[in-house]
């Protein structure tokens, strides 16, 4: 393969909703190398592919998504507020998959049933009103998939991500052999030489931070660190990340970003 791996971010998130089926089998058609999804409890106790805490932006919701059951939520349109959740024209008529809420457990399905080698980035969000629930639901359920260990030659492979650094160090504790990202918007004290705190193996900087710090992706990769840059959009960030050498792109555009890699 050349050139890193390419995530596609909550889906092929720019052209249709984030975070809903549709955007998922866009990106697996397009032929990214994986998909990144973000995960939240509800009231009930179900795992749900939601960015905010709050309903407000992307669906017709109000109020927390923790504070919902998976009943609830099912009932609110996800897909109508994005330009490619809406028909095109007055005769065309869109599927479910364009609106409907997507729990991880019918994504972890579909991504099985691809046929195909995916990689799958999961960002556990926090705070959260559950705290660690939020990884032990998650292990839970990916137990039940048998992908809560990555297995030599399995199609489908599972890393974790958290802005939180104690959520890493919770899955590290729960699932050893999991590969975990500790994702950064700033630069904290204790990453200067490159070295990230225990539980994490993998650096997940954003885009900005990047910019600001030309040294700071040189420098991770010199103390043996992968490192997977969010989100890259523009050409001119993902000619920065090119140059830098990193190991994984995660961008809203999974077809620009695989064409100018020549893929």
């Amino acid at each position: 393969m050349d050139g890193p791996l390419v995530f596609a971010h909550r889906g092929a998130s720019y052209d249709l909703p984030e975070h809903t089926l549709a955007a998922y089998l866009r990106a697996l058609d397009e032929g990214a190398d994986g998909l990144e999804c973000d995960v939240r409890l509800t009231r009930d106790g179900h795992l749900v592919c939601v960015h905010d805490r709050r309903l407000n932006r992307t669906s017709n919701g109000r109020g927390l998504v923790s504070a919902r059951t998976l009943a609830e939520l099912e009932q609110l349109d996800f897909g109508s507020w994005h330009p490619g959740g809406t028909p095109a024209d007055g005769d065309e008529v869109l599927d479910d998959s364009h609106t409907r809420l997507l729990t991880l457990e019918r994504l972890l399905e579909a991504v099985l049933a691809a046929g195909r080698s995916v990689r799958l980035l999961v960002e556990t969000k926090h705070p959260s009103r559950y705290a660690g629930d939020v990884e032990r639901k998650l292990v839970d359920l990916l137990r039940r998939y048998d992908l809560a260990e990555p297995r030599p030659g399995a199609a489908v492979r599972v890393t974790v991500m958290s802005f939180s650094a104690l959520a890493v160090r919770r899955m590290r504790a729960l699932a050893p052999t999991l590969p975990t990202v500790l994702l950064l918007e700033v630069l904290p004290r204790w990453l200067r030489l490159g070295r990230l705190p225990f539980g994490a193996g993998i650096a997940g900087p954003g885009i900005a931070l990047v910019r600001a710090r030309p040294t700071l992706v040189p420098a991770l990769r010199a103390a043996g660190n992968q490192v997977y840059v969010w989100t890259v959009n523009e050409p001119a960030d993902l000619d920065l990340v090119l140059a830098a050498g990193v190991d994984g792109v995660i961008t809203d555009r999974p077809a620009q970003t695989l064409a100018r890699l020549g893929r």
